[in-house]
């Protein structure tokens, strides 16, 4: 596992960078957290000192009780000086992450300035340095940030671009939001060699998203799944060391630096590029939210409203993708489906779905409950095998990812006959 200096500058997001400390702890890394005298006014040195178990430093002459060391090495008091910190911890470190990066940390990277421990120890860092911003998207768009980040990679520093969304400013939009702990953590594990992994060399394909029925040149049908889950899932398989490619459907969200994508729109590119991709995948997640009727007749142009007539849609039955794809499945591939159901018989629904797609695994989720499912951060699921069935309470979905995966690593061993 690696050593991860994580540097938190002041900002609103600094909150997440909790999440990122405890989803690295939780994968088995050492992490030391440095912050910025700001950073401390948005989140306390305690709650990072508590999910590290290290201290947590701010000031360039403060000292370090772990004298530099990382809580996987030992504290040694046998050297006859104290060392200097911001050389020390980044000579122990496999990987120093800014995150979040504010534009006045961002501009002091640039141009070489070490007025604070972070930068200093950013100066002085001979291992990979990763760089996350998070600011209002107009600080973002300013020819000077641009600038700054464009120096910094030039430099080789790795920039993990900020998502779009809800920024700090009320009814604000745009670009500037942090990337979520999972996409950061990702980062750090594809730039740092930490050991064999258990899913090294395995191929995984994952589809995620939902499609999009064009009914004309404007409108279409489709429904509400923003692809978290499917990203989720293939974020945390390129963690565990597979060869991930995603097939995303009309999916806005960051993307994985370690993770290949396609990106589709409708249900019959969804099926072609699968088509594509499967003979050669060992693990197959379909998570994807596929339309099952499209318009019959799709308009070329935009259909005007006539006076006060309505719209009458003729519907055709899209091709059932999974089942088609699991009717030519080679031996020793592995495909797991997702139902998301609504209310009482969903399992039963879930259990049908096993058994006739001819599938090792389905994922159901009662979209019926509040906060979960389609477009939400949290999902509650019950995963069905032919063994039994595993439930798995409501969490993030990248926690719930980690316990789909587990499941198919369990299927896997036991078809292998390994105990």
């Amino acid at each position: 596992m690696a050593r991860i200096l994580l540097g938190v500058s002041g900002g609103i997001a600094a909150y997440k960078a909790l999440e990122l400390v405890r989803l690295a702890t939780k994968a088995g890394h050492a992490v030391r957290v440095v912050q910025t005298p700001t950073a401390q006014r948005f989140v306390g040195a305690a709650s990072f000192a508590a999910l590290t178990g290290a201290p947590v430093l701010t000031d360039e002459f403060e000292l370090d009780p772990a004298r530099g060391a990382f809580p996987d090495q030992p504290v040694s008091g046998r050297e006859s000086h104290q060392p200097l910190s911001h050389l020390e911890l980044v000579r122990n470190a496999d990987v120093f992450l800014i995150a979040p990066a504010g534009a006045n940390t961002i501009a002091k990277l640039a141009h070489g300035l070490a007025d604070n421990l972070l930068t200093s120890a950013a100066l002085a860092a001979s291992c990979p340095l990763l760089v996350a911003p998070a600011m209002n998207d107009r600080m973002l768009e300013h020819p000077a940030t641009q600038a700054n980040l464009a120096s910094l990679r030039a430099r080789g520093v790795s920039v993990i671009d900020p998502d779009v969304g809800a920024l700090a400013s009320r009814y604000e939009w745009g670009a500037g939001r942090l990337a979520e702990p999972a996409v950061l953590l990702g980062a750090v594990e594809a730039l740092v060699t930490t050991g064999p992994r258990p899913w090294d060399g395995l191929r995984v394909l994952v589809s995620a998203g939902g499609t999009r029925e064009p009914i004309d040149a404007v409108r279409y049908v489709g429904n509400r799944s923003s692809g978290r889950m499917g990203f989720a899932v293939a974020e945390q398989a390129a963690a565990l060391g597979a060869d991930v490619t995603v097939i995303a459907a009309n999916v806005a969200l960051a993307r994985h630096p370690g993770v290949s994508y396609v990106d589709v729109a409708t249900a019959a590119e969804l099926q072609a590029a699968c088509q594509a991709h499967v003979d050669a995948c060992d693990v197959l997640v379909m998570a994807a939210a596929v339309a099952d009727f499209r318009p019959l007749i799709s308009a070329p142009g935009k259909i005007k409203k006539a006076g006060d007539d309505g719209l009458v849609l003729e519907l055709e039955r899209t091709q059932d993708i999974l089942s088609l794809l699991s009717s030519t499945r080679r031996p020793g591939q592995t495909f797991v489906g997702f139902a998301a159901e609504h209310g009482d018989q969903a399992l039963g629904h879930g259990r049908d779905k096993l058994a006739g797609k001819g599938l090792d695994a389905v994922v159901v989720n009662d979209v019926a409950q509040e906060g979960i499912g389609f477009d939400a951060v949290d999902n509650e699921v019950t995963i069905l095998t032919a063994g039994g069935e595993r439930s798995v309470a409501r969490a993030s979905k990248a926690e719930v990812a980690r316990a789909i995966l587990a499941t198919i690593s369990d299927l896997r061993s036991a078809r292998a006959g390994r105990p």
